[in-house]
């Protein structure tokens, strides 16, 4: 036991600049306007309300929350010089990034799943993927992810902490946070490693089968277009799944007390702010029907 319990009232984020406060705007604003963007032009255009573009939607939404759940307090604290979070406020920010977290998760599954039966069971496409299933599929993600997430900040708001109350961190992480506790975590540690294991490896695993049995459909098929049109697609998408998931595993699939807080700041920069940057880029303005959605409503917008 920890000596110098104290009751925790607030924390200290120490966010460790240079922390650029002009990259960290510029890289927020592309991601929210560009999932934005990504959302209204899915939203306008009847011919994209498919079960691809309605995950998609999912994504660009659950990619803009992930990113104002996190970036919008780190401008503020290197602007203001002011790194103070409230307990409680710390405690919300860890819960909606862990939700919002699981749910890119299981939604990057999910598209992994609509694209294999869209390419390796064409003819049962509509059947299989109806709307009923796809949104139970996102109504399913929805509901495990908020459940996952629930369970440890329950558990974390019951620690007690010791005198330092300063986080070698730019957001409310989960380790960071264990490193400050002085109660027993062995119990919660096992926990979240069982948690993890199942809602990282299972849907990263579903997401590589999907993968090699498009990649092992489209070698039969003898256009070179069509070829080049698939591997394009998966490599963009294996990029990002490479990005979020390596960092997430270098980061989470550890125990706390081999933690390296450099490593875990580099890391999370990846997967909180780069990746969010890039998904609509790699899934939306690569693909010609949602450049056609996009330039159509900024000419509509241009000429009101």
């Amino acid at each position: 036991m920890c000596r110098n319990q104290t009751s925790i009232t607030d924390f200290l984020l120490l966010d460790h600049q240079p922390l650029l406060f002009g990259l960290f705007l510029a890289m927020y604003l592309v991601t929210v306007l560009g999932n934005l963007l990504i959302i209204v032009a899915i939203g306008s255009h009847p011919h994209l309300h498919t079960p691809m573009y309605f995950f998609l939607t999912n994504l660009s939404f659950i990619d803009t929350c992930f990113s104002c759940t996190i970036v919008p307090k780190v401008l503020v604290n290197i602007q203001t010089q002011h790194h103070n979070i409230s307990y409680t406020g710390c405690l919300v920010q860890m819960y909606f990034f862990m939700a919002l977290t699981l749910l890119d998760d299981f939604l990057l599954a999910v598209m992994a799943y609509d694209r294999y039966v869209a390419i390796c069971l064409p003819l049962h496409y509509t059947t299989i993927m109806s709307p009923q299933r796809c949104l139970l599929l996102v109504t399913t993600s929805w509901f495990w992810a908020n459940l996952l997430a629930f369970s440890p900040t329950l558990l974390m708001s019951q620690f007690s902490f010791c005198a330092s109350h300063s986080i070698p961190h730019f957001f409310c992480d989960l380790l960071p946070l264990l490193k400050l506790a002085c109660s027993d975590t062995h119990f919660f540690q096992i926990m979240m490693f069982t948690a993890g294991a199942l809602s990282g490896v299972v849907p990263l695993t579903c997401v590589l089968v999907s993968d090699v049995h498009i990649i092992h459909t489209v070698l039969r098929v003898p256009s070179p277009g069509g070829k080049h049109k698939v591997f394009s697609t998966c490599g963009s998408h294996l990029t990002v799944v490479t990005l979020f998931y390596g960092t997430l595993f270098l980061v989470y699939f550890q125990p706390s007390s081999s933690y390296s807080a450099d490593t875990g700041m580099v890391a999370s920069v990846i997967y909180t702010v780069v990746t969010p940057m890039l998904n609509p880029f790699i899934y939306s303005l690569r693909n010609r029907d949602m450049k056609e959605a996009l330039f159509f409503n900024l000419r509509k917008s241009s000429t009101q």
